[in-house]
């Protein structure tokens, strides 16, 4: 199962955001959960990168399925939109129920 958790600060503007683990969905190159977790991440982060001027650390490791993105400072409205719609995608592939079992998002005040 994926477990995304975003991190939101007290004004619930976003920290940052955790991706760990493979869904399972099916075998690797087919898992279309795999697939679109991957692409709504992928695009929000270049998409913070190339159309905000916000200071990030990102981290991904394939082999253990891992992506971490922090914020060095609180994100701008752009960023944090950004951020908005990444967890718009990924909270509405959970809330499909053919998909369920195989995506987990949280949302964690920092």
């Amino acid at each position: 199962m994926i477990r995304v958790t975003f991190f939101q600060n007290s004004d619930r503007s976003f920290a940052g955001f955790s991706v760990r683990d493979h869904a399972g969905a099916a075998e690797a190159g087919e898992d279309i959960v795999c697939a679109a977790v991957s692409a709504l991440v992928t695009n929000a982060v270049n998409s913070v990168s190339e159309l905000t001027g916000d200071v990030f650390d990102f981290t991904s490791d394939e082999e253990t399925a891992q992506m971490h993105l922090t914020f060095r400072d609180r994100p701008s409205p752009e960023a944090d939109l950004l951020m908005r719609s990444l967890a718009l995608g990924l909270t509405s592939i959970e809330s499909e129920p053919s998909y369920q079992m195989y995506i987990d998002v949280i949302f964690e005040e920092v």
